[in-house]
Formats: structure tokens, C-alpha cells, sequence
């Protein structure tokens, strides 16, 4: 991330903090996002779909299942992130915005870099082979990849809205396209 980026993030975050929630924790926020991104990435693995309308748009949903019907197997189990291995996460672009209406959203891009062991092909572009892990003789090598994916969680904060995070965009580069 860079500087400017940077210190742009930590601006909007102290606007959210003044303006519509004086709680907003950046960590907790975080902890939060990993959490909803472990559990939602397991539910698309698994095609479990039904259980994501509290935490999925409606208009993802739809898309989702247009391309998970078309997904091979080994990308699906590709799309899991149990938490300990989510690697690192970052934040990706902060908004804070206003419909037509007069509604009042924010909405954090979350960047996630996580270790699978789905059995995919190693010219897959935009994936990386970290490293092979050997367990008792040389025959018994499992490959780890490690995977990115980016979460948009929005929030309504116009008053009787409720204080939950949706989330309205999901990526997996090169699985889920």
C-alpha cells in the first residue's frame, strides 16, 4: 500500500468514527471481515449458497450461481480459506457515499492473500506456488498455493437502517471469473 493510500484509508476511517459510528474499530472491523471471508468461502466452496443471504447481496448471489454451476471442481475447493490460513489482509478502497434517497453507506474493500491445498494446475495465472511441504519421505509432497481474494462489505448507516455489513462484491482472480 502505498503512503498516500495509506494515510487516505486511515482519513476515512476517522470520518466514519465521527460522523456515523463513534465504536468503529479498525482491528475489530478486520477481525470481523476475516471471519465473514473464512465462512463465506467455505459456503461457495461447498455450493451452499442458501445460507449466504444474510451476508451476501442478493444482486452477488445471482451472479454467484451462474458461475459456481460453471466452475470445475478443483477451482470450487480452491475458493475455501479456513481463517489460519488466511496469510495477510489488508484494506483495499474506502467509500463513503450517499444514494439519491439521501441513504448513507460506507464500504470497505478487503484484500485476503490465503494457503490452499486445492490440487490445481501450476500454469494457473495470477496464483502463487509458495512451497511444497514434505511429510516423511520425498513421495509425499503437498503443494500449498497461495491465493487472493477481494470482499466489498457495505453498511447503511441512515438512522433505522440495520447495523449490518453486507457483502457486495466477491473476486477470486482467475477461479471465479
Amino acid at each position: 500500500t502505498s503512503p498516500l493510500a495509506w494515510l487516505r484509508t486511515r482519513f476515512y476511517y476517522l470520518l466514519i468514527r465521527l460522523y456515523f459510528d463513534q465504536e468503529f474499530s479498525v482491528e475489530e472491523f478486520t477481525r470481523g471481515a476475516r471471519q465473514a471471508f473464512s465462512v463465506v468461502s467455505k459456503l461457495l466452496s461447498q455450493r451452499k449458497l442458501d445460507l449466504l443471504d444474510e451476508l451476501v447481496s442478493a444482486e452477488v448471489l445471482q451472479v454467484l450461481k451462474e458461475k459456481l454451476s460453471l466452475l470445475p471442481d478443483n477451482h470450487r475447493d480452491a475458493l475455501a480459506a479456513d481463517i489460519d490460513a488466511i496469510m495477510y489482509t489488508t484494506e483495499g478502497d474506502v467509500r463513503i457515499y450517499y444514494d439519491d434517497d439521501g441513504r448513507k453507506f460506507v464500504s470497505i474493500l478487503m484484500r485476503f492473500w490465503y494457503l490452499n491445498g486445492a490440487n490445481l494446475p501450476d500454469e494457473v495465472p495470477g496464483e502463487t506456488k509458495v512451497f511444497q511441504i514434505v511429510f516423511g519421505d520425498e513421495s509425499m509432497k503437498e503443494k500449498r498455493h497461495l491465493l487472493t481474494a477481494n470482499y466489498e462489505f457495505q453498511r447503511e448507516f441512515t438512522e433505522g437502517a440495520k447495523p449490518d455489513w453486507t457483502i457486495t462484491r466477491i473476486e477470486h482472480p482467475r477461479l471465479l471469473e
